[in-house]
């Protein structure tokens, strides 16, 4: 009889932690579903089909790939929406079209209306940080270019997500590589850093200053990133975007980054996190 109930708490733990397992699903580009202390989260959702933004520098069309699976497939069971910011490859009309309104999401200051005029009523801007169902979030600030291209592209945020017995996740969103970053490594000390590192620029006289880290960006991330493992996306997605994933593998490699330190996921592919 001991034996047995012995058993059954062995079970009922592993049970426990399955549930409470932390992993990343990249979608594709940016978008994000998240399994984090219990919760299913969707990030950054961006459900067009392929082509339905024309073509941003004139040399293919976005998005320039297929999601991997379908959306309702995607929406089934999410918990809660994150948006770092609301430019069309991280919302978009294909995502309002197929969420459930009644969702709680949560993203910057400067998107609030935003999204309340899409209908979702539960919309909640970070200014700071908020505790949901045991989920500490903290917004972090990105900037989104440099110089005048900065101005023109507008507000950026990222998020720090925290729990107890889970990996610290820093999500930097939409941002050039910054003094910033660097304090915000140093402050919340992430296991894993999740970087937007496609290199996109915008067309004309600003297409020789990315609005989004780079290779070489990537790579000064990497270096001051401390322990953390970075998870690389938003690549191979929107025609704006000069880093490739091959592109990013060739720079790891001529900078000797080590094995397992930069994972950059196919579209559909999940990582999963550890402490």
């Amino acid at each position: 009889m001991k034996q047995i109930i012995v058993t059954i708490l062995f079970v009922c733990v592993c049970l426990g932690t399955s549930a409470q397992e932390a992993r990343i699903q990249l979608v594709r580009n940016a978008t994000l579903l998240i399994d984090y202390a219990g919760l299913h989260i969707l990030l950054d959702p961006m459900f067009s089909p392929v082509g339905a933004f024309g073509s941003i520098t004139g040399k293919g069309v976005s998005p320039s790939v297929e999601m991997p699976m379908p959306a309702e497939e995607i929406v089934k069971g999410v918990d809660f929406i994150l948006v770092t910011h609301a430019h069309i490859d991280h919302f978009d009309d294909a995502a309002v079209a197929v969420l459930d309104k009644s969702l709680k999401l949560f993203g910057q200051p400067a998107d609030k209306q935003f999204f309340l005029n899409k209908k979702f009523w539960e919309a909640e801007a970070i200014a700071d940080s908020v505790i949901y169902k045991g989920i500490t979030i903290v917004r972090t600030d990105a900037q989104h270019g440099t110089g005048r291209m900065l101005k023109a592209m507008g507000d950026a945020s990222g998020f720090v997500l925290k729990a107890e017995g889970m990996p610290v996740v820093y999500i930097i969103g939409d941002g050039v590589w910054t003094q910033g970053i660097y304090e915000n490594i140093q402050r919340y000390r992430p296991d894993y850093i999740v970087v937007n590192s496609g290199g996109a620029v915008m067309p004309g006289r600003f297409d020789a200053t990315p609005i989004i880290m780079d290779e070489r960006q990537t790579m000064a991330l990497v270096q001051e990133s401390g322990n953390a493992k970075i998870i690389a996306v938003h690549m191979d997605a929107v025609d704006h975007c000069r880093t490739t994933r091959e592109v990013l593998s060739k720079e790891a490699k001529r900078c000797n980054v080590p094995a397992g330190k930069l994972i950059i996921p196919e579209d559909g592919e999940t990582v999963r996190l550890s402490n």
